[in-house]
């Protein structure tokens, strides 16, 4: 009785792991949808069409962009959390939902670490320092004695623990400065007040003060990245302007619920990788500010792991809260 029960269930379990095997050789079958926990038309929701874009042409499934913005990505993750790990709803995971949300909110509804299966890093976009035209400074080092002689300069950035956010106040733990942040919920206004000089520095994607830029009413003084944006070929990074050590980008990838199968994991990677090495992709990332990435899921699992302690630190240290 008991090796007959023994035999029914290997056979039962060999039929389970073929039949799923079979299913992962011909995904997709269908369009997948990736939840992008952003709003349409922001920067991180452009590039990822950009990439999804490709891979919808290449598998010949379309991948449906779902918009789900709210909460600074939590919302969306969390959806993305509680679908059916099949492989047809993914999230793109950034560098605010995968990492600075589990650093601000101990209690956060999800683990980034434990409840997704990384599939790939696809961008990464530094953030640029950058001043309005009527502030008398032009070089990094400029605006760091500028600050340092003027009590709680106003920065702007894009909400409270945005990577924006979070660049200040890196800024000025390595500066031994101090900064008051000013957090803006509209893209534009914040631009407006960035060329006015009501707030005269931000620490910003590069197409959220691009326009600002091109009209000569702002000025990039630096890349904190540790080399220079294609888009900005004259600006230099942040160590070549003597803020040594002083990297912060807002990065993007594509993760699927825990416990999708390896082989829909490896697919999605290929074509992923696929996607960046594209040309025609590439360039359109790099003319938006975006540096084109591709990584293995360990790769972007540990790169994952690594970013949380660094910001982690850099939360606490700052004393940042969610309000």
């Amino acid at each position: 009785m008991g090796e007959s029960f023994m035999i029914r269930f290997l056979a039962f379990a060999l039929i389970f792991i073929f039949s799923h095997s079979i299913k992962a050789q011909e995904y997709p079958v269908r369009p997948v949808t990736v939840i992008i926990p952003f709003s349409s038309g922001s920067a991180s929701d452009v590039i990822a069409r950009i990439v999804l874009e490709r891979m919808s042409a290449s598998v010949g499934q379309r991948f449906v962009v779902d918009n789900r913005p709210a909460a600074g990505g939590t919302v969306g993750t969390i959806v993305a959390m509680k679908a059916e790990p099949d492989g047809y709803t993914l999230v793109m995971g950034a560098s605010g939902p995968l990492v600075v949300n589990k650093a601000l909110n101990p209690k956060l509804a999800y683990d980034p670490e434990k409840d997704f299966d990384p599939i790939s890093l696809y961008a990464s976009m530094p953030n640029v320092v950058t001043v309005s035209a009527r502030l008398p400074v032009n070089t990094l080092p400029e605006l760091t004695d500028y600050v340092r002689r003027n009590a709680n300069v106003p920065y702007s950035s894009v909400g409270n623990g945005s990577s924006q956010h979070l660049a200040g106040v890196f800024f000025t733990q390595l500066t031994g400065t101090q900064m008051q942040h000013v957090p803006y919920r509209i893209t534009s206004q914040l631009q407006a007040d960035l060329i006015s000089g009501q707030v005269p520095v931000s620490f910003q994607l590069l197409p959220n003060v691009l326009g600002a830029i091109k009209g000569g009413h702002a000025r990039p003084l630096a890349v904190a990245s540790n080399k220079r944006l294609p888009a900005l070929p004259d600006v230099p990074t942040a160590a070549e302007a003597g803020v040594k050590g002083y990297e912060s980008a807002a990065w993007f990838g594509f993760v699927a619920p825990r416990g999708t199968l390896r082989p829909v994991i490896d697919r999605l990677n290929r074509e992923i990788i696929a996607a960046t090495a594209d040309p025609a992709v590439r360039a359109r990332l790099t003319d938006f500010g975006a540096e084109p990435l591709a990584s293995t899921p360990e790769e972007f699992g540990r790169f994952i792991s690594t970013e949380m302690v660094k910001w982690r630190e850099i939360i606490t240290k700052g004393n940042i809260t969610l309000e």
